[in-house]
């Protein structure tokens, strides 16, 4: 499973309020996705990762984010969560490994033991190369840099975390790179620096973020001859 991971992931998780985040059109991007040489998915729900199930055959990356107030960590915290998602179909189960307390007091180790139990691979998304170390430790199969920038500890550290990549190859377990990868040389870096695989999201697959973007810089003015022709328009 973890050879057929290896390559480019796309990351498919649309805005709440976005008209994308449906079920069918998740799936169907990531059709798109797979169409044009994507080797995973990174989907985010249950009803979600059921709908590409059904779509696509490559392996799907899944994780459900939940928020427990009280707690920092959100994607898949409890062995509530990695029961649904192996439920609907994702070989590979992704989980906060950051050391942050989670509900029901369960560590690293345990949510990777939960995960093996379900017959799934477990992804740790991690901030710090401690954080790599401690879970591919616990018997993690894939370690990535998912975290960086949204803890304490790495606000404001620069992204992609090519550092945090470095030493999350260092530990022998498959290594990827994933988030703030918003162009091909920055996959091509992260491939350089030993990823097994890169995950590229928003700037693939967020329309929302990337028309708002596109929206922010000043209209031109309507100046131009009427007589312009349509090909330069």
């Amino acid at each position: 499973m973890l050879e057929r991971l290896r390559g480019l992931i796309v990351s498919i998780q649309p805005e709440a309020q976005s008209v994308l985040n449906t079920p069918e059109t998740v799936a169907l991007l990531a059709r798109c996705a797979v169409a044009n040489g994507a080797a995973g998915v990174r989907i985010e729900g249950v009803s979600r990762i059921s709908a590409v199930r059904r779509a696509v055959d490559v392996p799907i990356v899944g994780l459900i984010k939940r928020i427990y107030p009280g707690f920092d960590p959100y994607i898949t915290p409890t062995e509530h969560e990695i029961a649904a998602i192996a439920g609907a179909g994702a070989e590979v189960i992704a989980f906060d490994a950051t050391p942050r307390l989670r509900p029901g007091g369960h560590d690293v180790a345990a949510l990777i033991a939960a995960i093996h139990a379900r017959g799934a691979l477990a992804m740790a998304d991690c901030a710090t190369g401690a954080d790599a170390r401690a879970a591919a430790a616990a018997g993690a199969d894939i370690v990535g840099t998912t975290l960086c920038g949204y803890t304490e500890e790495t606000r404001g550290h620069a992204l992609p975390a090519l550092d945090v990549l470095r030493e999350a190859a260092a530990t022998g377990a498959f290594a990827i790179l994933e988030g703030g990868v918003a162009e091909p040389a920055q996959v091509n870096a992260g491939f350089i620096e030993g990823a097994s695989a890169v995950v590229v999201g928003t700037a693939l697959t967020n329309l929302d973020a990337r028309i708002r973007a596109f929206g922010g810089i000043p209209a031109r003015q309507k100046s131009a001859p009427e007589n312009r022709s349509p090909r330069t328009v």
